[in-house]
Formats: structure tokens, sequence, C-alpha cells
């Protein structure tokens, strides 16, 4: 079903094409329709759980009792429904974090939930959460980390083969992911040596056992990280990057490069933004009156998603194995913020043409089809918006048919005051998606002037709200 509806919407695109009479050179790197279907799910839960949870530590040393890993009531059912109310499309799991210790019971390791207490060492958190994703309408990610401060290979050539083979056991009997998550953490393990990771056979094992995935990391390939954690990417965002000479981890781009991509860059490698919901990454109970407000994340969806970015929010489940009632208040609150924000498209009923052809309207900018879209006559251009009435304004959302490449590097939005129009807002990129904010306009008439691009602008869709 997931490669059948990414085929679907690469095939839409081609054919909107052609019913336009429109054929459209693309602009290269562009996007594998895997990226496509990524880039469409737009926010998604992150989940660190383990023995940190109840040690009470973001970094595991390795040595713990396995039997401290024991929740009294696990719900993975729960995460998944919360995730939905929030309006996430997916979780992703840390099946393993520094530790070593596996959240299913790995014949790679003897630290794992099989030699913990936890239902007597009968169970299986990515069985259990893979299960209610299936369940629930949800996609499911792992995190796999290469660093092990437990498994007594690592720091041996040896320890490579054991980590594909941990990879196999997660990507041959849990189903489909849509993302595999490589942080760059280099550490040593219990023998005091540091691992020399071979990343090219971990890739190629990878894409063998499941080749849809998007693997996450400094460099891709499918996603990089934003070079923070703090959840915001720069209003200046490509999803392209140039990856030769660096590595993964330390060696990595420098990170205003990864907040902003490279302009040039030779791949198609979007920017994730990661971020806690709490200050720490795992869970610890001094910080449940520091879960951050709906208003703070929705305040971070606008400036990820909002800046043509994923947005990646961890959600660290508690010692019982559900997630917090502070922390699921906070992300039902930020989902009905959402939702209420961007529920009416005050463009609905709205007239969109080109100034270069007057008069001639274009449906594909406002009938909420992602498979419709306009292409530019020219490089430089201005799009004109007449609505039917004047209406309080203060938030434009501008889109590109990214299937084609990204484009625009620098535009205006100008709002219509009685007697001229007046710039309300300056952007550079726009990408897969530009919420463009500004103070609050009552207007009949908007102006959208693409100033530079790398070739014809091809949008996809232009929307307007009040978000209060």
């Amino acid at each position: 079903m997931h490669d059948m509806r990414n085929y679907l919407l690469l095939a839409g695109c081609l054919f909107a094409g052609v019913l336009l009479g429109q054929p459209v050179k693309p602009v290269y790197p562009i996007p594998t329709k895997e990226q496509l279907a990524w880039h469409e799910k737009e926010f998604y839960l992150f989940i660190h759980f383990g023995p940190n949870t109840f040690t009470d530590k973001e970094w595991g040393e390795g040595n713990e009792d396995p039997s401290v890993f024991n929740p009294t009531a696990l719900d993975c059912e729960q995460w998944a429904r919360i995730a939905k109310q929030a309006g996430a499309r997916g979780i992703i799991l840390t099946a393993k974090h520094h530790d070593g210790f596996c959240l299913w019971p790995s014949k790679q390791s003897t630290h794992t939930v099989r030699e913990s207490k936890w239902m007597n060492g009968k169970g299986d958190v990515v069985k259990a959460l893979s299960d209610a994703c299936r369940k629930t309408g949800l996609e499911m990610g792992v995190y796999i980390s290469p660093w092990d401060r437990n498994h007594p290979q690592y720091g041996t050539p040896a320890y490579n083969d054991v980590y594909i083979a941990s990879m196999k056991e997660l990507l041959t009997q849990y189903g489909k992911f849509f993302e595999l998550w490589w942080d760059g953490a280099n550490g040593e393990g219990p023998n005091g040596k540091k691992q020399v990771y071979d990343f090219k056979r971990f890739e190629d094992s990878a894409f063998k056992w499941q080749k849809q995935l998007v693997i996450f990391s400094d460099i891709g390939p499918g996603a990089r990280w934003c070079g923070n954690e703090n959840g915001t990417i720069n209003h200046t965002n490509w999803n392209l990057l140039d990856t030769a000479g660096f590595k993964r981890g330390q060696g990595g781009p420098p990170t205003d490069t990864l907040n902003r991509g490279n302009v040039n860059g030779k791949h198609w490698i979007p920017a994730e933004a990661d971020v806690s919901i709490r200050p720490g990454w795992f869970y610890h109970a001094k910080e449940d009156s520091k879960v951050k407000s709906p208003e703070t994340l929705f305040n971070l969806y606008l400036r990820s998603v909002g800046n043509g970015g994923n947005f990646l929010l961890n959600v660290p489940p508690d010692r019982t194995g559900r997630i917090h009632p502070a922390d699921s208040a906070a992300l039902v609150g930020f989902g009905k913020l959402r939702t209420t924000a961007f529920s009416k498209d005050l463009l609905q009923n709205a007239s969109i043409s080109s100034i270069a052809a007057p008069g001639k309207k274009i449906p594909a900018l406002n009938d909420h089809n992602i498979q419709t879209y306009w292409v530019s006559p020219q490089q430089n251009s201005s799009l004109l918006v007449k609505l039917p009435a004047k209406t309080a304004i203060n938030t434009l959302v501008l889109e590109e048919m990214i299937a084609y490449g990204q484009r625009v590097s620098a535009f205006t939005i100008e709002a219509f005051d009685g007697q001229a129009f007046q710039t309300v807002f300056t952007g550079t990129t726009i990408g897969r998606k530009k919420i463009a904010s500004f103070p609050l306009q009552e207007t009949d008439q908007l102006r959208i002037t693409i100033q530079q691009a790398k070739a014809v602008p091809v949008l996809r869709s232009i929307s307007a709200y009040q978000v209060k």
C-alpha cells in the first residue's frame, strides 16, 4: 500500500502536467517517491524508552541490570491513540539506544527485554508498537544506535557484523518502516575502544531488507539532521545537501549548513527537526511540570514544517509504559490548535490569476489537490489573488511542486490596503511548504511576486488563514 500510494502520487504529478498542457523540465536533484511520501507526513513522534526511563539517566552506561526495565502497564496502543489525536502520521521508536539495551529479544545481545523481569522475559516492545501502529493507521520507524556500551565485541571489526544482524532482525520481523534513524554518537564500549562503523555496509544491508526506507543522519541519504535539537529550521531551507568529504557524527557538515541546506547541493536530502516535549529525551518525574505547552509546540511546527521540513517530536513514556497525562494534554492541545488554525482556507472562493495573463483563473492553486499545479510562464512572476470580500488574513501557506525540484529563492507577499499594495512578508525559499505569518490584514487582494528562482516556478497550492 505504501509503495502504491507513492507511485500514484508521482504518477498523478506527471498526469496533471500533461492534463494542463504544461510539460515541466525537472530541476535536479529531485526527491524519490519515498522522499515525496516522507515530505507529506510533516509531523510524527519520537519515543525514547528503555533502562534510562527507570534509572533517571539520559545516557546509560550499558552496565545496567536488565531487570531495571520493568514497565508496569505498557500500552503502545495508548501511544498510538495519542499520536493520532495530535495529528502525527507515525512513530519512531528507540529500539536500541547507546546503552545497547534492545527493546526486542535480539539474538545478538544478552542486554534485552528477554533478560528483564518485564513479562517474565517474554515481552517485545517493538512488536507491541508495530501492532499498535498497524491497528491505528500510523506508520512506524526505528532508531538503532550504532554505539553500544554493552556489547563485548563493540570496538572490534566483528561488531559491524553484529550491528547488521541486529538490523536484520528489526527489518525482517516487524513489517515495513518508513524511516531508519541514525545519530552520529560514537563513544567507547566496555573494552574502552571506539568502533569504526562500516556505514556503507549498514546502508546497503538496510536497503536490501527494506528498499523503501528513508534513512536519517547528518548526511542522509534520505533525510538530514537540521543541525540543532530545538525543533527549528532556518527560514531559508534548501532540501539539497552536498555530502562529499563529510561523515556522520563528528566530521558532519557544519550546523548552519544542516539548518539551511546547500542552494546548489548535489543530493535531495531534506531537513528533519527533532526536539523533545520535555527538557530531557527520556522520562524524568521531576520534569512533569516542564512539558512544552500546546502553544510552544505550535510555534515549533511553524518554524519546522512551516520552513519546508518535517517535525519529529519526542514524547517519552513514563515508568508505567504509558504517555504521562501532562504530555498527552499538551499533544492533544497542539493537535487542536493546528486543526483550528488551518481548517478554513480563506482563499477557497478566491480567484487566482497570473499578472502575465490577467483574468485567466488558475484553479490548481486553491483546489486542495496535491496532484495539480501551476507552471509559471516566466522565471520572475506575479500572482494576483482576489477575494469575494475584505477578509482578515495573517497567514499565507505556499507550496512548490517539489516532484520537479526546488526552485524559488526570493518572493514577496503584498496586501492591498484600499489604495495601494503594501509588502507584508519577504521570503526566500518555499520548498514543500512555507507558512508565512504577518500582522493581520483586512484585504480583498493579495499579490505574490516571485523575484528569484532557479527556473520557472512550479506551485501546487496557495492558501490563507487567520491564525489566532
